[in-house]
């Protein structure tokens, strides 16, 4: 059934959603750090990022991920400016020594294959792809001082392990693109060099800014690199700049305070609600509950076929060729129930329906409840 074969359909008010805002990012945030924005820090917006107060902020960002990821000993949160687009550029200027080897399966993590393709000091990157919906995995190579691959795959819901790869060696580093994954799933720091992400996911925030974990011998390798002569690093671009920026609470450029303020009340709400392994759960059960109506519904089956490969935190589901899924999601969004539409390049008549640890399972259970009602609807 195609959009003009819709018929015009109410959902009662009674099934709908507390907050209708389901999408992969930007992501809801929670009214409680609205408030917190408006009202706690009057003084703080509009002054300069080189004083305590906005530092004070990037400090308190900074201890809050390293209690949140427990990283192991010697470990680093690095920030700066831009998101995680500005970070493939800054990686492969002060990470990757030679050639790195990457994950593509989907949008975003082409894209950091693409940049270290293009960049004129690398060789040409070694790149495992797979078929969008499924989940490649790394091989270890002599050839590489790189790994990369994100977390969770945005554009098509795959979430893939956070693990050292077997047989890879000491001076190889794992970079892993964590901008959906971050503070949904749990991870184990010690597996990983640099753990990076944008704030626009789990942590509710807006984008413009990037966040690393990073191990020491990442720092160590960023040194390196920032000391070599054979190649020009923009200082914007300077990950050795940003992490001794870093060290002082402060980024190289003025930051987004607000971006900052949303995401430091982000990761305290968190860090209150019982840390990492308290989001972990949540985003499974929010995440199941999806995967478990799909069951139900034989006009839905989950696009990621392999249940080890699904995300917890971005869930997408196939709607069977005879129901337009646009319609579908133009009717909830015309209840207020927005951004479950389908990564827009993959082209497939889907649901991507995001579960970050701002979502209830009782909205879950009120968005289940507004599709049922809908697709009960069209018979």
């Amino acid at each position: 059934m195609n959009a003009a074969q819709l018929p015009d359909i109410t959902i009662p008010s009674d099934l709908l959603p507390a907050d209708g805002r389901f999408g992969s990012g930007p992501s809801r945030v929670r009214p409680a750090q609205m408030d917190a924005l408006l009202a706690a820090n009057p003084g703080i917006i509009g002054t300069s990022h080189r004083q305590a107060p906005v530092k004070d902020v990037v400090g308190r960002v900074r201890r809050g991920l390293a209690e949140l990821f427990s990283p192991p000993e010697g470990y680093e949160v690095v920030l700066g400016n831009g998101g995680s687009t500005a970070f493939w550029d800054i990686a492969a200027l002060g990470l990757v020594r030679r050639r790195s080897q990457h994950l593509v399966l989907g949008e975003f993590s082409s894209k950091f294959a693409v940049e270290t393709a293009a960049a004129p000091h690398l060789e040409d990157p070694e790149v495992i792809s797979a078929q969008p919906g499924t989940l490649p995995a790394p091989v270890a190579s002599a050839d590489v001082d790189v790994y990369a691959w994100p977390h969770n795959e945005t554009s098509t819901g795959v979430m893939a392990p956070v693990q050292r790869v077997a047989g890879a060696g000491a001076d190889q580093l794992v970079l892993v693109d964590a901008t959906s994954g971050a503070g949904g799933i749990a991870v184990d720091m010690g597996q990983v060099d640099g753990y990076y992400f944008a704030p626009q996911k789990s942590f509710a925030s807006d984008g413009g800014l990037w966040i690393s974990l990073m191990s020491p011998a990442a720092l160590e390798r960023a040194s390196e690199l920032a000391a070599a002569t054979d190649r020009w690093i923009p200082a914007f671009l300077s990950l050795q700049t940003a992490i001794d920026n870093s060290r002082k609470d402060q980024t190289l450029n003025t930051p987004a305070v607000a971006t900052l303020l949303l995401m430091a009340e982000q990761i305290d709400w968190m860090l209150e609600q019982g840390g990492l392994a308290w989001a972990d759960a949540r985003t499974r059960s929010t995440s199941g509950m999806l995967h478990a109506w799909a069951e139900r519904r034989e006009e839905i089956t989950p696009f990621v076929a392999d249940p080890a490969a699904r995300s917890q935190v971005v869930t997408t589901l196939d709607v069977d060729e005879r129901i337009d899924a646009t319609a579908v999601t133009a009717t909830l969004r015309r209840h207020g129930v927005v951004d479950i539409e389908p990564y827009r390049k993959l082209g497939r008549n889907q649901l991507r329906i995001a579960t970050f640890p701002a979502v209830p399972e009782s909205d879950v259970a009120a968005l289940i409840a507004c599709l049922d009602h809908v697709l009960d609807a069209l018979g």
